[in-house]
């Protein structure tokens, strides 16, 4: 059967708007999950520090390298037997040097020697902070390059799962604000990003003991923490 030509541009244009509105419903389904609002919640603890993080070593001069190596190994020896009887934590080394050192005259490079170094770090509690400093300065530490303040790992992360509750509170708070501020009514969380709740690093305070210092030095040195802070944020995609 032969269509009539005239019926003909009413069928194509019927055909036409059918694709059309076949191809139009995902960009409508699209454009209704891009209705979305998203908002980013902080949130923050302190804790008290309760651990010092600390910096010290050995370093000699002398004539020849031989002389030098060996005194920084004696003294060095000697220090590191100290902190392991005050059971210390997280005792590692942290730098080991030997150079020359020399005298310039008239533009003339002379060797006048060698400095050498045995560098360590460790944990140990406030309490105990300034005293191990003290006795190991006494062993024969002539070096403290610093130390920091942390809580302990238990601490930290249950301040970072506070700090995740708070961030997450914050961004449902901001959501509800601008909803109710906008007459829309929220539907459902589509998209969740944490970011992980972490405490700062130590900040080093630098120090320089001089050895006869310490040993002339009747009371421990007086060290006192402070707070850390444990920050997180999560940001929420809320569709409506």
């Amino acid at each position: 059967m032969r269509m009539n030509q005239s019926l003909m541009p009413v069928a194509i244009a019927l055909f036409a708007g059918l694709s059309m509105l076949s191809l139009g419903q995902p960009g409508m389904s699209q454009e209704r999950l891009l209705r979305t609002l998203t908002v980013t919640g902080q949130g923050k603890e302190a804790i008290q520090t309760t651990e010092a993080m600390i910096r010290l070593g050995v370093e000699a001069q002398g004539a020849t390298a031989k002389e030098v190596q060996a005194e920084v190994a004696r003294r060095s020896n000697s220090v590191v037997s100290l902190l392991k009887a005050r059971g210390v934590k997280k005792l590692e080394t942290t730098g080991i040097n030997l150079s020359p050192t020399y005298r310039y005259d008239g533009g003339r490079q002379t060797l006048t020697g060698y400095t050498g170094s045995n560098l360590v770090s460790f944990r140990t509690t406030i309490s105990e902070a300034g005293q191990i400093m003290d006795d190991a300065v006494k062993a024969g530490a002539s070096r403290i390059d610093g130390i920091g303040f942390s809580a302990t790992d238990t601490a930290i992360s249950a301040a970072q799962k506070i700090a995740l509750k708070k961030a997450t509170e914050d961004a449902q708070s901001q959501a509800d604000e601008v909803f109710e501020a906008l007459g829309i009514t929220k539907r459902e969380i589509v998209s969740i990003q944490v970011n992980r709740a972490s405490a700062p690093p130590p900040q080093f305070i630098k120090q320089t003991f001089l050895r006869g210092d310490a040993i002339a030095a009747e009371a421990p040195s007086p060290v006192m923490g402070g707070e850390q802070a444990v920050e997180a944020t999560v940001t929420l995609q809320i569709s409506y």
